[in-house]
């Protein structure tokens, strides 16, 4: 109900271009209002398959959970882990990332012992009660559980503690609950743990930008930079297209960003200024940004990208670990 009345706002302002929404189930819910305003979307962090190819007003520059799966997947398989439970969201972020993860499982002769596609043990979106649920779970006795959720995750670790489980190596997060939680368990409780998150490491350089940037204008810290890199690049496209089309209208807009992200080949160019001063000389254009995305295909995908692995310490934040490159199908 809060993003069909931004939508509506927005709308309302003459907005042509929305960077957003984080969640794949909020742009599910906002997209057609957007794409009959004739108001570009381009989402910095939507990852769910349902998105892909959804209409020509939408576009993402992270990669969909048809990467991110197979990554999570291999992560778990990879630390001699084979009988996996799932604890998952029942909503299209959720149930679609768990089905990837579960593919690519099966596909490499491991399975999910609880919460697989079809049993019904999905949860529903704010649920704080997780008791019978973690109870079934661990009679089945998996060697690993991998928790695909948003804020649900502290009420899921809260009862997997009381039930005796060990995190360390054993569990795995995904994009929607990879957080710095601090002070909101005791410390050591996440340590070993591991999440896969869709997107680049945001450099030193690029961080220290981004840090100053907010310190100044937000009056904190910025503590937390997944998406930035992809929050970046989707603004830079934006501007890129509409100088490319002449115009600054989401029509405009939708119709070059593929182009000025590189779908035609042309020169590369880093930054806005330079994308600008080729565009002027009459130039084709292949923005390479901040994410290291490739170019965005018929679906309004990015063609390649970055999966991000990271790590807890006994200070219940994370780590960068290493990041793989995968390629998105058509």
């Amino acid at each position: 109900s809060v993003a069909t009345s931004t939508a509506t706002d927005l709308i309302g302002k003459g907005v042509s271009v929305v960077i957003g929404a984080a969640s794949s189930a909020v742009s599910l819910g906002v997209v057609d209002q957007f794409a009959e305003a004739s108001v570009m979307q381009i989402s910095p962090a939507n990852t769910a398959a349902d998105l892909s190819g959804y209409g020509e007003f939408f576009a993402r520059t992270a990669p969909p959970d048809t990467v991110q799966g197979p990554a999570h997947a291999d992560l778990i398989m990879g630390d001699g882990h084979c009988k996996v439970g799932f604890l998952v969201q029942n909503e299209a972020y959720g149930n679609g990332l768990r089905d990837y993860i579960q593919e690519a499982l099966e596909a490499g002769g491991c399975e999910a012992v609880y919460g697989g596609n079809g049993e019904g043990h999905e949860f529903a979106p704010g649920e704080t009660n997780f008791g019978a649920q973690v109870t079934d779970l661990l009679a089945q006795k998996p060697d690993a559980i991998s928790i695909v959720a948003f804020e649900e995750t502290t009420a899921i670790v809260n009862e997997l503690v009381s039930q005796g489980w060990d995190f360390d190596g054993t569990t795995y997060f995904v994009d929607g609950n990879l957080s710095n939680y601090g002070d909101a368990f005791d410390k050591g409780t996440l340590a070993g743990v591991q999440g896969t998150l869709p997107g680049a490491q945001a450099d030193d350089a690029f961080r220290e930008q981004l840090t100053t940037w907010y310190s100044e204008n937000e009056d904190g810290e910025l503590e937390d930079f997944s998406y930035s890199a992809e929050s970046y690049d989707a603004t830079v496209l934006a501007a890129l297209a509409a100088v490319k089309g002449g115009a600054t209208d989401g029509e405009t807009i939708s119709k070059n960003i593929r182009a000025v992200s590189g779908a035609d080949g042309g020169t590369e160019v880093k930054t806005f200024e330079e994308g600008v001063k080729a565009l002027e000389a009459g130039d084709d254009i292949h923005y390479v940004g901040k994410s290291g995305i490739g170019p965005l295909n018929e679906s309004n995908d990015p063609t390649s990208a970055f999966i991000g692995i990271y790590k807890y310490g006994a200070d219940n934040t994370y780590t960068y670990q290493r990041q793989i490159e995968g390629k998105i199908e058509e």
